[in-house]
């Protein structure tokens, strides 16, 4: 059997992964963040990248590396029962809950919206996300059929679109760069590298890597090695776009703040210069753009979402749980962009931590010998770490005095918690007292 795949082949799984990764978050917070880092711009795109790019690629890879069929099969190697929880609550949270309705709140406040009046908003809401998702849904019937629909067709409208308004403002820019705001003044770099997580991107990587080594393997690439190889080549290919882009998305942003301000968030950043460019076209281009990309993320998660329930509850077909699934997310679209987006924070700060330690076990497992014990204390002391920043985020500046003691507790004796890697220092000390017990115990004796 053929083990190597062509390259049009490598780069149509490559499109459709940089499809699928390229949604709603990743149109929105890149813009943002260039108009408020402004001349800090390279150091904030920089850590943006780390966590906007990097560690998706890296989840994706973890999948092919590890052999595992599944998230929960990976996610189990802690215990069976924390598989079949953190995959419940990571799917929930990048489909029904948040992910999914952001990605029609998100193809109507910036591509519908402002063809829109005021007055019409929310029944236009209403209106656009029964069609947004009944296509949805319709296009996610037949997922065998998700490399060809999105790899060939939805992804390269995406590039282009955005690839013209990109070079428009390289050639002729909006305005010149302004002074970071507060955030970015003292350190741009990890700022952006949290605003990375935002994007929800290493989230989906254990869920879309699924779907790309599925592809693959449908391909005829069958051996975990030849999976592993093409992935990698993949996946390069959806890295190259996406940084391309985001860097792209970000200097659109930061040569607008001069012009028109800092804006509530990155959607009026692209439709401002959209506008500012080419008019009425420009809005509408941009607009077909939202949609498609909006689109291409959203079937990927109805796709994933509903198939892992169908795995998990076999009774009920995936049809059943895609129609379920869809109801759910046009409901929670309807409450609005700002609404989902502060709802997902908490859960973000919370899910974060143990997917990106996960990910990262998976590469360190041959070295500690795949020591269950490892999972589980790496696992147990990040989730009394992200749980706290979970509350913190619900409760904002409204923090009860019981959790900011703990919150002061944690800044005093953990390196780098107040720059949201708290879990950094025990993850690296527990992975190297699992790699010297390894090598003790797998030392031969002698007589």
């Amino acid at each position: 059997m053929n083990e190597r795949l062509s390259f049009s082949n490598q780069l149509v799984i490559g499109v459709m992964l940089f499809a699928l990764f390229f949604g709603a978050g990743n149109l929105i917070f890149p813009a943002s963040l260039g108009q408020n880092a402004g001349t800090a711009l390279f150091f904030a795109v920089l850590g943006f990248l780390i966590t906007g790019i990097g560690l998706p690629f890296l989840g994706t890879l973890a999948m092919g590396f590890s052999n595992s069929r599944s998230l929960q099969d990976l996610a189990g190697k802690v215990h069976p029962a924390y598989g079949i929880a953190f995959t419940v609550a990571l799917y929930l949270t990048i489909g029904p809950f948040f992910a999914l309705p952001r990605t029609g709140a998100v193809a109507y406040e910036i591509g519908i919206m402002p063809f829109v009046s005021e007055s019409l908003a929310s029944i236009g809401l209403l209106l656009f996300t029964l069609v947004f998702f009944g296509i949805t849904l319709w296009l996610s019937l037949n997922p065998a059929k998700i490399v060809d629909r999105v790899g060939k067709f939805l992804a390269p409208i995406i590039i282009i679109g955005l690839s013209v308004l990109i070079l428009a403002a390289l050639f002729n820019p909006i305005g010149s760069f302004t002074g970071p705001t507060e955030a970015y003044q003292t350190n741009a770099f990890m700022t952006g590298f949290t605003e990375g997580y935002n994007t929800m991107d290493a989230l989906a990587s254990l869920v879309f890597g699924i779907i790309v080594i599925q592809s693959i393997r449908r391909l005829g690439v069958t051996s975990t090695k030849g999976i592993l190889k093409v992935t990698a080549k993949s996946g390069g290919i959806a890295v190259l776009f996406l940084g391309l882009i985001y860097a792209g998305v970000a200097y659109i942003g930061a040569t607008t703040t001069e012009a028109f301000g800092i804006f509530d968030n990155g959607g009026p950043v692209l439709s401002t210069a959209a506008d500012y460019y080419f008019g009425a076209i420009g809005l509408l281009v941009l607009a077909v753009v939202i949609i498609a990309a909006c689109l291409t993320t959203a079937i990927g998660l109805t796709t994933a979402t509903a198939e892992y329930f169908n795995t998990l509850f076999p009774k009920i077909s995936y049809k059943v749980f895609a129609v379920i699934f869809i109801v759910m997310t046009t409901i929670f679209a309807n409450f609005g962009l700002s609404s989902i987006i502060t709802y997902s924070i908490p859960v973000l700060l919370l899910l974060y931590p143990l997917a990106i330690t996960l990910i990262l076990l998976t590469f360190a497992a041959p070295l500690f010998g795949h020591q269950r014990w490892v999972y589980v204390a790496v696992t147990a002391v990040t989730f009394l770490i992200s749980i706290i920043d979970g509350f913190k985020g619900f409760f904002g500046d409204a923090a009860p005095s019981w959790l900011a003691s703990i919150v002061n507790i944690y800044d005093s004796v953990l390196p780098f918690y107040g720059l949201g890697l708290g879990w950094l220092i025990p993850f690296i000390i527990i992975v190297v007292a699992g790699i010297a017990t390894a090598t003790v115990f797998s030392r031969p004796t002698t007589n």
